[in-house]
């Protein structure tokens, strides 16, 4: 499979296409990665260095791409954190472009807005791209809980809120969401769970709680799940392979007493995960 990736890099630590890229090639998978920044480190150290790519940048990389004739070639578009809102429409010109080339490809948008505890982090206009523009436009999304809430307006508290939300989101375009990072109150407090729906079924994960906060563990999740879904079109199947993948990972951190997600460490994780966990319908 070769997927066009277009998201953040960072020189230092695993977040965006710095998480992305190397998971998806451990699965064999071809990736080209365009940057809509390069930044020294993730955001969650409060400093950092770099810039954000002018959005003509981004687009002469793209349109570069798409000179080799790689596009026709192209199995899905992957985004993840803008940078500025105007790097949108240059995402939204390059899945157009691919899906031009390639009517089978897919675009799975990771909707980078904020989390829970830090709030919303991304520049002003970023949440409204995503869900006025990026969302219709997405055959699969990705948010966290905090995301979900923010994208559709409702609250997620407990699983059936979290269910119409989720509803809510496919109503408006994409025909999978993904929701990571789930705490709702039937989640026991030394879990986390993972929700993914489609319009064949809808099924949850439950991994334990860790005890660990890293950056970049979205990324790779986003990643993967796209990765899954489109090689076998299982949902179940995909979400369990993700949800694995992620917790054996982030456990090999956990265990370490890292700050950074220790993605080329566990990278076995990613192609045979030493825990498998099996989703339930809901």
């Amino acid at each position: 499979m070769n997927f066009l990736s277009v998201q953040s890099h960072v020189a230092y630590g695993h977040v965006g296409n710095s998480a992305a890229v190397f998971a998806l090639q451990r699965l064999g998978c071809e990736v080209w990665p365009v940057h809509t920044v390069q930044f020294s480190n993730h955001l969650g150290y409060g400093q950092w260095r770099g810039c954000v790519f002018d959005p003509a940048h981004v687009d002469e990389v793209v349109h570069g791409i798409a000179e080799r004739g790689a596009l026709a070639r192209c199995d899905g578009v992957l985004s993840g954190y803008l940078g500025a809102a105007e790097v949108g429409a240059v995402i939204l010109d390059a899945v157009a472009l691919t899906k031009a080339a390639n009517p089978r490809a897919r675009y799975c948008c990771d909707p980078v807005i904020g989390d829970v505890g830090p709030g919303e982090y991304v520049r002003a206009g970023i949440a409204d791209f995503l869900r006025e523009r990026a969302l219709p436009a997405a055959d699969v999304i990705t948010p966290n809980q905090f995301e979900l809430d923010r994208l559709s307006g409702q609250g997620s508290a407990t699983l059936p809120a979290a269910l119409a939300a989720i509803e809510s989101l496919r109503a408006r375009g994409p025909r999978v969401v993904l929701v990571t990072s789930l705490h709702t109150v039937e989640t026991p407090r030394d879990a986390v769970d993972m929700l993914a729906c489609d319009a064949d079924g809808r099924f949850l994960v439950r991994t334990p709680l860790l005890p660990v906060g890293v950056n970049g563990a979205g990324d790779v999740a986003a990643a993967l799940f796209f990765f899954h879904y489109l090689r076998t079109g299982d949902l179940a199947a995909a979400l369990a392979r993700t949800a694995s993948s992620v917790f054996g990972i982030v456990r090999r951190t956990a265990q370490a007493g890292s700050r950074e997600i220790l993605l080329i460490e566990a990278q076995e994780e990613l192609v045979a995960p030493s825990q498998i966990f099996r989703p339930e319908p809901v």
